[in-house]
């Protein structure tokens, strides 16, 4: 069964964790996954290797790591595959996918855009 995990920095703020939870209500709705989970790399709960095994728990053996992160960085490129390795030994059966950082994605600019067109007094 395919999950997605949605993984972000972490903070102190009670409202990061409840943006970042509202966020993945908004895309399970949008996707045909069972499995949605969210986890954070510093300071929040769950971390990530709880959001992992709340997805193999709950019957993945499919799991794509969604990098809510902007761009490239020592925990994109260092920090989380560390993490996602010691999960894929923890969990053999289980194939894991990171999806690049959300800036690099094609449509970012049409996000910014947006944000412009907005923002107009």
């Amino acid at each position: 069964m395919h999950a997605a995990l949605l993984i972000s920095h972490g903070s102190r703020s009670p409202k990061t964790k409840t943006e970042v939870a509202s966020l993945v209500k908004r895309l399970k709705s949008g996707s045909a996954l069972k499995i949605f989970e969210y986890a954070f790399l510093e300071i929040g709960k769950p971390s990530i290797p709880e959001g992992i095994t709340q997805c193999v728990e709950r019957g993945a053996t499919q799991i794509t790591i969604l990098l809510n992160f902007l761009n490239s960085g020592r925990h994109v490129d260092e920090d989380i595959p560390k993490i996602i390795k010691k999960a894929k030994a923890k969990y053999p059966h289980v194939g894991f996918k990171i999806t690049q950082p959300i800036g690099q994605h094609p449509r970012i600019e049409e996000l910014f855009l947006d944000f412009l067109k907005k923002s107009r007094v």
